[in-house]
């Protein structure tokens, strides 16, 4: 005979305690608020996530967590100090999260002091001890600023075993700031760790080719790694438009080529001239320049120019690090055009306007 089937031995079972906790927790608005902020600052409407922010109770670290996250994302390194000194004076108690904010919120800014008291604060003032995350920070924060050397000591003094992230940051650092025996060094420790990332192998032969060592690009392109292609994509009639670098196949690419040609004529006459470091291929110059500007936010920009009204807002995705050279062209496009453009790419937010970045030119 077969047993009669227990239904509740197959329903998932909640203790009373965090079954009330659940409640109270889902009954309570503050916390979709502080989702729906948190949505909204990594959409790019930074003052939508400040006014909802005021709405909330902030008698917990989690609404201040969520926006001072929210201005580090978009290069507000100040203010994100600030949100912080409010929140001690609103008497509110700092977390781990809270300087993990903070710290990326400084690497972002340039605020290399800052940084450095925040985190002999937390562990001072608040007992926390570094995690991985927080020792990550600060090796970003030191390597953005160019302090190189600094961010290699800082590593070989933590007393717990660096992590790919660790020297993953260490790496991107050399390959912004050209050193490429640093790099080459970083790149060893980080293959110890985890040699099978195909990202962190990009890296490194990114950071060869800028530096025009074409063997050591050759080298690892010869170990037949695929890197992940650049993309760009931005909403534009309740439709996401997807730009691969380099792709043509695009329904309007002959309208966006011919607008592209148009605007890099009238960069020219202004003062720009293409950055080729930045062109990972070894090619003669013209062909360089033709590769500079098929790059996806280029494509996804000239499309957003052909097909909005005039001195309509563009807003960009990207999936990768916003090159110079692209900087340094969507700042002059936001110039020509009279338009603001924000740009997302894998690290922050860039707003562009009048020729100028609230980057202030350093990520």
């Amino acid at each position: 005979m077969i047993p009669p089937v227990n239904q509740n031995q197959y329903e998932p079972s909640i203790s009373p305690p965090l079954e009330r906790w659940l409640k109270r927790l889902l009954s309570r608005p503050w916390f979709l608020d502080v989702s729906l902020a948190d949505m909204y600052g990594k959409c790019g409407r930074l003052e939508d996530a400040l006014s909802l922010f005021y709405q909330i109770p902030r008698v917990s670290s989690v609404p201040w967590n969520t926006l001072i996250a929210c201005h580090g994302l978009h290069g507000h390194g100040e203010k994100a100090m600030m949100l912080f000194r409010k929140m001690l004076d609103e008497g509110v108690k700092p977390d781990h999260i809270t300087f993990v904010t903070l710290l990326s919120a400084c690497s972002h800014s340039g605020l290399v002091t800052e940084g450095q008291w925040l985190f002999e604060l937390m562990q001072r003032e608040y007992n926390i001890a570094p995690s991985l995350k927080h020792y990550g920070c600060m090796v970003d924060l030191f390597g953005r600023a160019g302090q190189l050397e600094t961010a290699f000591n800082f590593i070989k003094a933590m007393p717990v075993q660096p992590d790919a992230s660790i020297w993953g940051a260490l790496l991107g650092a050399c390959r912004v700031h050209g050193d490429v025996d640093l790099g080459k060094v970083a790149s060893e420790h980080l293959f110890e760790v985890e040699p099978e990332h195909v990202g962190y192998h990009v890296l490194l032969s990114n950071m060869y080719a800028s530096a025009g060592k074409w063997e050591g690009v050759d080298e690892i392109r010869g170990k037949g790694l695929r890197k992940t292609p650049g993309w760009s994509s931005m909403e534009v009639n309740n439709r996401v438009e997807v730009f691969y670098t380099g792709n043509q196949t695009h329904p309007m690419y002959e309208e966006i080529h011919k607008e592209l040609r148009l605007l890099h004529e009238k960069m020219k006459m202004i003062g720009y001239v293409p950055d080729h470091r930045f062109v990972l291929q070894d090619v003669e110059d013209d062909e360089k320049e033709h590769i500079l500007m098929s790059h996806s936010e280029r494509l996804a920009i000239a499309f957003a120019l052909v097909t909005t009204p005039p001195k309509t807002r563009i807003q960009i995705f990207k999936n990768l690090r916003v090159c110079s050279d692209c900087h340094s062209v969507t700042k002059f496009m936001s110039r020509i055009t009279e338009r603001e453009i924000v740009v997302r790419d894998s690290n922050r937010f860039h707003h562009f306007k009048d020729g100028v970045c609230s980057c202030g030119d350093y990520w």
